[in-house]
């Protein structure tokens, strides 16, 4: 589980946001899941996975703070002391005949990486995309060589200018899966769409359920978001 792996690349994407691409040793990485990264601070910080190609891992993260101000820092070639894949991730072999992927800022990075693989399961997908504004977007492109992606800005500077609760209003799918901040997550969670799995962010202490820093609230007590999540049913939380 803990492994020290080489970095190939760490890159600017977007305003404050960084790309970083890693080697692992082989083994099987689950859509929604993360990884532990061991920075300049006492806690690790958890990267969730925004695409696996052979051993290949790839991160997106924003830079915040002194933790993730140290991943940023490092170099092509510098080693990285990393824990996971960890967690839960989405259920893949649950999907219906139509998926709707709804992200918000640093949310939407694991869903990339979950609508690869559910377009290689030939499951029709629409990503919802939202952003503060033009210069935060990122994997645009990427998004929308697996069909359809609308974006959203909340000045308007690029796409539809509002949250990404409009466009998903309109939308008829089967499935909903969707990470981001709480309050974007609460409203997908309450949103038209059937059968609905949200991913949680929250601070973490040992990525393992050791700890109980990270735990969420929910209608039998509480639950875990690093072990029992971070991928929950929307009902299973309470926002």
């Amino acid at each position: 589980m803990r492994q020290l792996a080489t970095i190939l690349s760490n890159r600017l994407i977007a305003t404050a946001t960084m790309e970083m691409k890693i080697e692992i040793a082989p083994q099987a990485v689950a859509p929604g899941t993360f990884f532990h990264v061991k920075t300049s601070e006492l806690l690790r910080r958890p990267l969730s996975v925004a695409n696996v190609e052979d051993n290949v891992v790839t991160f997106l993260y924003k830079v915040i703070g002194s933790g993730t101000a140290d991943l940023a820092a490092r170099r092509t070639g510098d080693v990285l002391d990393v824990l996971g894949p960890l967690g839960n991730g989405f259920p893949l072999e649950q999907t219906g005949k139509r998926v709707v992927l709804v992200g918000g800022g640093i949310g939407v990075p694991p869903l990339y990486y979950t609508r690869r693989l559910l377009a290689a399961r030939g499951i029709e997908t629409v990503a919802i995309l939202g952003f503060d504004t033009k210069t935060s977007i990122f994997y645009e492109d990427a998004f929308r060589e697996l069909g359809e992606t609308i974006i959203t800005t909340v000045d308007g500077t690029y796409g539809e200018m509002g949250f990404v609760t409009s466009p998903l209003a309109r939308v008829d799918a089967d499935v909903l899966f969707s990470c981001g901040p709480e309050p974007m997550l609460k409203a997908v969670a309450a949103s038209h769409i059937e059968e609905r799995y949200i991913s949680i962010e929250n601070r973490m202490g040992c990525g393992i359920g050791a700890c109980f820093a990270c735990v969420c609230e929910a209608p039998s007590g509480y639950v875990k978001v690093c072990s029992d999540g971070p991928v929950f049913r929307a009902e299973e939380v309470t926002l």
